[in-house]
């Protein structure tokens, strides 16, 4: 006789219904609520000296985007703008999405917003926003006992050589 145990998840349940309401309203499945995700991928990277944001926009006209940062967040909005209007024209299925899209990206580090740079290129864009003064690594040379800060022994001429 098996008398395994099944944790019981409540939220299970609601996934299997969202379903069925889809089916039921939408006559369709998963796909169609992930056609109305106006959402946009991408990349985020950084170097000591920047970091670089570059989202994949296909279709969008540069002019339509806004871009902003606050508080460490940059926000990437704008508009996907549908051209063509065919008259008699019937869908089956309709997968290329229009209208407002927003996305708040959490920056890794604090950055200088004043001095960023946006290119857009090919349905890409790239934001190059350089790190703050302060977060930037700094060198620093380290000194020898009985050196100077020029690297001459203390008490020699500076023009004495050896």
């Amino acid at each position: 006789m098996n008398t395994s145990v099944i944790r019981w998840d409540p939220f299970a349940e609601f996934v299997g219904l969202n379903r069925a309401l889809d089916r039921t309203f939408w006559g369709l499945g998963q796909d169609h609520v992930r056609q109305y995700n106006l959402t946009f991928p991408v990349d985020l990277s950084e170097t000591e000296d920047q970091v670089t944001v570059k989202a994949m926009l296909p279709g969008v006209r540069p002019e339509d985007v806004e871009i902003s940062v606050n508080d460490g967040i940059l926000t990437v909005k704008g508009h996907a703008r549908n051209e063509e209007k065919t008259e008699g024209e019937n869908y089956y299925r309709q997968e290329i999405r229009y209208g407002a899209f927003s996305r708040s990206i959490p920056l890794p580090s604090r950055v200088n917003h004043e001095q960023a740079d946006a290119e857009f290129k090919d349905g890409i864009l790239t934001v190059t926003l350089p790190k703050a003064e302060e977060v930037r690594p700094k060198q620093i040379k380290i000194k020898a006992s009985g050196e100077a800060s020029n690297g001459h022994k203390t008490g020699e001429p500076v023009g004495a050589s050896s």
